[in-house]
Formats: structure tokens, sequence, C-alpha cells
């Protein structure tokens, strides 16, 4: 199982994304039906053609989907590879296969479930829990969908997300599996520790010219000096336009009075009901029994109107409502079907309706509360119109500089000068860059690896052009100039001397402590002798090691079907130890919470198994086929 597992790691991960991602961000085939043509297919699933924009779509919506999540992080290198582009080819081809599959068995979502999931949406959330209606229409029409197609698209992959559950939670782990793993896990060995260090051994060490010369010949690449260039350097960034750009009073005002929705609040109401439920096909004397029942109460409130909630929350058939007294919270409009949302805001404040009709059954509704509409004045909105204006004014300045600065930056590509005057900038001057970033520089815009790409180049060491003007990060561009060329070089012998007699005193002593550990190691296995070992430590694969990391990694490697046990274990660094392992036994108080863990990501292993292989059946079944793949067509062109 494990085997599989680390074998076909890249495959399971592909299927749990497809299968675990939340349904609004779900890259779906069905989604782009209408794009492309036969001609430009790369697969076939079942008959029907994924075409090559409907794959370069699904490449562009994981990008962005993983650059929201990293951030700064974020590397679009990560997904130009081959394996990748090719990674996601495969998710599309198993999620036609199982999109075709559910298609098949008529498998679908109730409509309560929708609405719950869709409600349940972070981003479609107001900042007090409630279903933020304007939000949720403007990211369905940002997609390109309709609230219909959005749901059918909703539907579809909830299906999706119930038959994986259907599969993987067939899955169980053995109950034997899963306490051998935990009992290794929760095994403990006591072990004792000899060290022999290093620094005991330098005072033997002889060291010889020969040795020295002999270490800078071997390792030659570790005094390599890479090339280096001096480089004078100017950065365009939003910085540079931001004091060209003003905003006056009347933009201000003329904005706010053009824009007087943006700063208005509508009218806000919350609302209460009783339902008495009917069905659609029920009979006609069973909802004019149902309409008695609802007329009665209407009786009764009309006698009570204060005890509305009490009666709500005795008589009410409404689940949802019914245990808070009819609440129904704030009022959305499109939240709920037309006869109740018209009667709530026909209703004034405290009043209650008649009996109400809707396809659920029988309403009666109050209103209880109404907060008016009101529009924020002038002074208190000015902060916020004037940051807006001035940032578009300067997303628009900005854009417009750009384009001076990246055609002067070429077009007198024999200087910064000319740009430098042009905007404003001031030349900025870096000595000893190299070919890779350096740690130590960070950030710093010279330090990208694509203006150090340019500013390596032949046109500008050579020629001793201005460079390209270089994005390097958003809005912000490099363009620069090589005013000196350092070439590649080894520094000499003479300079690096001592640092050599260093190394090689170091690497000479850790040789001696090995021989001497060895030789003991040796007697001792031969003996079982305890003398000289130090206090007895307790070692486990779920603490933190109290010895050497590399040597408890031995320690529990280690044959211990024979005790007392030793290891010897070089130490980078420090020298060379031995370990006696007197004692093995299991935890005295095993860790009950772990172990239900593992025995559960055992349990989801072998369902990601179980996911694998009914996924290759489904592709199977429908004769899936890759026309295009990406790894083959990288290989082409390569050739």
């Amino acid at each position: 199982m494990f085997e599989f597992i680390r074998t076909h790691q890249r495959l399971v991960m592909i299927f749990l994304m497809l299968l675990i991602v939340p349904s609004f961000v779900l890259v779906g085939v069905s989604s782009y039906q209408g794009g492309g043509d036969a001609d430009n297919s790369v697969a076939n699933v079942g008959g029907q053609k994924i075409t090559q924009q409907q794959w370069e779509e699904a490449q562009r919506q994981q990008m962005e989907r993983y650059r929201q999540m990293l951030g700064a992080q974020f590397d679009q290198k990560m997904f130009e590879t081959a394996e990748v582009k090719q990674g996601i080819l495969e998710n599309l081809v198993a999620e036609r296969a199982l999109s075709t599959e559910v298609a098949r068995n008529h498998m679908t979502v109730g409509d309560a479930a929708l609405r719950d999931t869709i409600a349940g949406i972070e981003a479609f959330k107001k900042p007090d829990g409630g279903f933020d209606l304007d939000q949720y229409k403007a990211w369905v029409a940002s997609q390109g969908l309709t609230p219909e197609a959005f749901d059918a698209r909703m539907r579809r992959d909830l299906a999706l997300q119930q038959l994986n559950g259907a599969v993987q939670g067939s899955a169980f782990a053995p109950r034997a599996v899963a306490k051998r793993l935990s009992d290794i896990n929760d095994e403990e060995r006591e072990v004792q520790e000899m060290l022999f260090p290093a620094a005991n051994f330098v005072s033997q060490v002889k060291v010889t010219d020969a040795m020295l010369k002999a270490y800078y010949d071997k390792n030659a690449a570790l005094f390599k000096i890479p090339e280096q260039v001096k480089v004078e350097y100017v950065v365009f960034d939003p910085k540079v336009v931001e004091d060209q750009v003003s905003v006056t009073e009347a933009e201000v005002a003329a904005y706010y009075a053009a824009n007087q929705k943006r700063f208005a609040t509508e009218e806000q109401r919350t609302a209460s009901h009783i339902l008495i439920t009917a069905r659609k096909d029920a009979t006609a004397a069973e909802k004019a029994a149902a309409k008695a029942k609802a007329e009665a109460i209407l009786a009764e409130l009309r006698k009570a109107p204060g005890e509305f909630a009490k009666i709500a929350k005795a008589q009410s058939q409404d689940p949802g409502s019914a245990e808070v007294g009819g609440d129904l919270g704030p009022v959305e409009k499109g939240a709920f079907v037309k006869p109740v949302e018209e009667t709530i805001y026909k209703l004034k404040q405290g009043e209650i309706s008649g009996v109400v009709e809707s396809e659920f059954g029988y309403h009666i509704i109050t209103v209880t509360s109404i907060k008016p509409a009101t529009v924020k004045p002038l002074a208190e909105v000015t902060g916020e119109i004037t940051a807006d204006l001035k940032k578009q004014k300067m997303a628009k300045k900005y854009s417009e500089l750009a384009e001076v600065f990246t055609n002067t930056v070429y077009e007198q590509s024999d200087s910064l000068k000319p740009v430098a005057d042009k905007l404003k900038l001031k030349i900025e001057t870096v000595n000893n860059l190299s070919r890779t970033p350096s740690p130590a520089a960070g950030e710093a815009p010279y330090n990208s690896p694509k203006f150090l790409k340019a500013i390596f180049s032949d046109d500008a060491l050579k020629n001793k052009r201005n460079t390209e003007a270089v994005e390097v990060a958003p809005s912000t561009l490099i363009a620069g100039r090589v005013v000196e060329y350092k070439p590649a070089a080894t520094r000499p012998f003479a300079e690096v001397e001592a640092v050599i007699r260093q190394r090689v005193t170091e690497e000479e002593a850790a040789k001696l402590a090995r021989q001497a550990g060895e030789a003991k190691l040796a007697a001792f296995k031969a003996s079982g002798d305890a003398t000289g070992f130090g206090e007895v430590k307790v070692i486990s694969r779920t603490k933190q090691p109290t010895i050497n990391q590399s040597a408890a990694l031995a320690v529990l490697k280690a044959d211990v079907s024979k005790l007392p046990a030793y290891v010897g274990v070089d130490l980078p660094g420090q020298g060379y130890g031995i370990y006696r392992i007197g004692k093995v036994a299991q935890s005295a108080q095993p860790d009950v919470a772990r172990r239900k863990s593992e025995e559960e990501q055992i349990a989801g292993a072998l369902g990601q198994q179980e996911m694998y292989a009914y996924i290759e059946a489904l592709k199977h079944k429908a004769k899936a086929k890759i026309t295009k793949p990406a790894v083959a067509a990288t290989e082409g062109a390569a050739k």
C-alpha cells in the first residue's frame, strides 16, 4: 500500500486537488463546453473532446488559485513545466470521466443542500455572517456565468464530491497493520553514549605542504570567484508617479454626485414568520386544512400580537426558524419566494400580515424592525473618494510614464542619464553582482533573477548597452548598464592557505577520532561491556531526541535482536560516537489520540488508492485517451 502511494504520489495529489478543492473554484471541463474545435483537441473521454483552450484555461485558473494562496512566494515557473501541465491535463481527463459517470447514474444534489453549500461559501458572506446576495451575483457575473449556470456547476461539483466520499469511505485500515505501525512509533530504546570528539585528536595531526596543495587542487571549485560586474541602474515604480498626481475638491464632489449608490445603504428589514406547510402536490382538501389552521393561528395572533415569537415556536412548521420564534433575520432581496418577499416589503414595523400562500404552504408574516435607507455625507467619504481617484489617476499616469521609461532606455541605450533626467530618477550603483541572486541582497531590485539575466546578456556585457526595462515586481521596472566587468577567477593558494590548513586539520582529526572509535566499538561488541558510557537516555520516534539527530536515526534503525547492541556513528563537525542499546520496550503511556490519527491516516491512504483505481476504471470504461501529452510535446520541441 505505502509503496503504491510513494510511486504514484503525483497522481494521488492530482485527484485530491480535483475532489477536495472547494467547489466554487473547481476547474471543470463542463464549464467550457463551447471552446475549441475537434482539430484542436488534446484528449478524448467517452467521445467528448477536451480542447487546447480548455486545457490552457485550467492552467490559468490553477495558477491564479496558487497565486492567491502563496502571495509573494508564488513562482509562476512552477507551473510552466511539462510535468505540471501534464498533471492538469490528467486532472481534466479524470474529472470528465467522473462527470460522465455522475450523469450516467443520474446523481444529483437537492435544492436544500445546494442552497446551504452556497450560503456557506466564505466569499459570499457579510462580516456579520449573513449571506451577501450582491457579492454572490457579482462573483457569478465575473465568471461569465448566470446564476442558473453557476447552480448547475455547483450541483455537478457536489455530486462529484459525494461520489468521491462514497468510494474513499469504502476503504478501512486493518487493525493489525495500524497497531504494528503505532507500536513501532511507540517503541523506546534505552541508549548510552560514548563520544570521541575530533578536537581531542587535533594535536596528533601532522599537516604537510603536499596535503594542503592536494586539497587545493582537488577542491578548486571551492575557491572560485564567479564573474562579477559593477552596475549602474535606475528603478521606476509607483513612488515616481505619486508626486505628479493630485485630486481637486471639484473632482471629489463630481464623483460623489455621480456615484450616490455607492455611498448609500439600502433600507434594512428583519422579519419573522409562521409557516403551515402544504406540499405542491397536496390535494385540495389538504390545502384547505392547512389554510384553515393558518387562519386560526392568525386569529390568535390578532388577539395577542405580542405573543408572535411564542406562538411561532409552538406552531410553525418551518424547522429552520420555529426554534427561534420564527425569526428570519435580515431580509435580502431575492432570498425568499416572491409572495413572501412582496409581503415583507409592504408591511410596517410591527404589523402582522394576513395568510400568505406560497409554494411551501401558508405564511403569517411580521416585520420586526426597519432601518431606513441612508446616504453617507460627502464630508464622511471625501478621504475615500480622494484615495480612489488618485489611485485611478496614478494607474493611468504610471502606464504613460512606464512606456516613456521603456522606450527611453531602449532608444538611448548608451547611457541611463537621459531616462533619469526625463523622469527625475536617481542613478544608483552596485558592485560585485554575479549571475545568481545574493541572499544578503534580499529583494533588492538589482537582485532579481530576471534583471541579472539581462545584465549578463551579451549585449549588456560586450556592447555596454542598457538592458531592457525589466519588471522585477508588480509595477516595478529596472534598467541597468555594466560599468565594469571582472571575469571568473580562482583565488590564489597563498590567499586561502590558512583556510585549507584548518579544513585539512579538521578532516584528519575526524579520521583519527573514527579510527579510535571503531577500534573501541569492535572491543565492545566482543565483550558487551558498558564501561565508560554515559547515563542512560530513552530514544523514540515520537519525541525530540536527546542525542545527535544522526545518531538517534542510527540507534532507531539498529538491529536489536540481540542485546546489548552497539552502533558507531560519524557525527559531522563533532567526531565519532558509539551508542550502546541496552533495552527495548513499548511506551508505558501510549498516545491514544495519535494512534487513532495514524489509523485514520492509513485509512485515508487506502481511500486514495481506492479512488485512483476507481478513476482508472472509469477512464478505461470511457476509452479516455490523451492525444497531445505535454511531456511528449516538450521532448519533441527539444529534439
